[in-house]
C-alpha cells in the first residue's frame, strides 16, 4: 500500500463526511472538505508520478474516489435544492452509463481500454468548479450569478459531448463481437 493509495483512500473516506456536512447545512465544512479532497487528489497524483509510486490499485482507486466524491456532492446538493435536479440526473446518468458500458464489455470478455478523453477532463474541471462555486456561495453567503449559470452550461455541454463520444467508442468497440 503506497502513500498515494493511502491518500486516495482518505479521499474516499471523506465522501460520507462531506455528504453529512451538506445535509446538515454545514456548508463551510463541506467547502473545506472539498478543498482538502482536491488538494489530496493533486498530492497523490504528484507523488505517484514524481516518485514512481503508480500502481494498478491506484489507477482504479483514483478515478473511483473522484467519481464518488463528485456524484455524492451533486446528489446531496440536488436533494438540498442547491442545484437543479436535471443537472444531477445528467451528471449521475453519464457516470452510470459509462460504468454500465465497462461492465457489459467485461461480461462479453471484451474489456474496453480505459483512457479518459480530453472532453472528459474538461467535464471534470467544469463539474469541480461548479460544485466548488455552489459550496462556497452557500458556505460564505454570496450570490454566484452569473458564474453558476456559465459553469452549469459548461457542465451540461461537456457531459453530453463526453457521454456521446464514449458511447460511440463503446459501440464501435463492441460491434466486433460475433453472434453465437
Amino acid at each position: 500500500m503506497s502513500i498515494p493509495n493511502i491518500i486516495t483512500l482518505g479521499r474516499i473516506i471523506l465522501v460520507p463526511v462531506i455528504v453529512w456536512a451538506i445535509v446538515s447545512s454545514q456548508m463551510e465544512i463541506a467547502f473545506a472538505i472539498f478543498v482538502i479532497a482536491g488538494v489530496s487528489d493533486a498530492v497523490d497524483g504528484f507523488l505517484a508520478k514524481r516518485f514512481n509510486m503508480q500502481s494498478e490499485l491506484g489507477a482504479l482507486l483514483d478515478p473511483l474516489a473522484d467519481k464518488a466524491l463528485l456524484v455524492s456532492i451533486y446528489v446531496a446538493l440536488g436533494i438540498w435544492g442547491a442545484v437543479p435536479r436535471w443537472i444531477v440526473i445528467l451528471v449521475v446518468s453519464r457516470d452510470i452509463m459509462i460504468v454500465t458500458a465497462v461492465i457489459v464489455s467485461w461480461l462479453f470478455d471484451k474489456p474496453i481500454p480505459m483512457k479518459p478523453l480530453m472532453v472528459s477532463k474538461l467535464n471534470t474541471v467544469a463539474q469541480v468548479a461548479f460544485a466548488a462555486l455552489v459550496l462556497a456561495s452557500l458556505g460564505f453567503n454570496f450570490k454566484p450569478a452569473p458564474y453558476d449559470v456559465i459553469l452549469m452550461g459548461f457542465v451540461t455541454v461537456f457531459t453530453l459531448v463526453s457521454v456521446s463520444l464514449y458511447l460511440v467508442e463503446w459501440v464501435r468497440h463492441m460491434s466486433t463481437i460475433e453472434a453465437r
